[in-house]
């Protein structure tokens, strides 16, 4: 398949490229500053671009079979709530307007129902730094939630993401955490990128949420 990979330089955008290389699809890797694209592969095409610009986003996503949303507005960008929720916004409208059906959004974990009625992102206990990066994904999660154009799907990981090996062993779930024996939620970034390239060859959260855990 062709692919266009928004935020391809990023820690869950870097594995998504790794993923969908070896799996032989061809990638368009979009990002603010294409010299943070080390890898080299005759599939790969690294283009520059601005996820907030939705004109720009249609140019370069035009012809291919899906796009994956993994843009990041920066952890310690002061303007983080309000710049996620414009590059989102900007890389839907974009893709819309390019005439690509299937649109993927990684979002995050704080959206995710911990008790009825209740998201992750509005316990106490949620980390404070991570809160409007959060908020913003929540947000997001329910704006996309109202297009009926797009096939879209929103992956929100499990809320323990980190660097780890690639099993392509894990559980699926929707609007709940996927929990372990022992009450815990994990997911390697690796396993995370197989999750959602998986869901792209065989798509089956078309216009839902999906998450997953070991």
């Amino acid at each position: 398949m062709k692919i266009a990979l928004i935020g391809a330089s990023g820690f869950v955008g870097s594995a998504v490229l790794t993923e969908a290389l070896e799996r032989g699809h061809s990638v368009t890797a979009i990002v603010r500053h294409p010299d943070k694209i080390t890898t080299t592969h005759p599939n790969l095409n690294v283009q520059p671009g601005d996820a907030q610009q939705a004109d720009t986003v249609a140019t370069l996503v035009a012809g291919h079979d899906a796009v994956i949303n993994s843009f990041n507005a920066g952890w310690t960008n002061p303007n983080l709530y309000t710049d996620f929720l414009a590059g989102c916004e900007a890389i839907e409208k974009g893709t819309e307007q390019a005439g690509v059906k299937r649109l993927l959004v990684v979002g995050g974990a704080g959206s995710l129902e911990v008790a009825p009625g209740v998201q992750l992102v509005d316990t106490p206990q949620f980390p404070a730094d991570w809160k409007a990066g959060a908020t913003a994904a929540r947000d997001y999660l329910n704006i996309v939630r109202k297009n009926t154009t797009l096939d879209w799907t929103f992956i929100s990981p499990a809320i323990g993401l980190a660097p780890g090996a690639r099993t392509g062993t894990f559980r699926l779930g929707t609007d709940q955490p996927v929990f372990d024996e022992n009450g815990g939620s994990a997911i390697s970034v690796a396993d995370l990128a197989v999750a959602i390239l998986n869901e792209v060859e065989q798509p089956q959260f078309v216009r839902q949420r999906f998450t997953l855990g070991y």
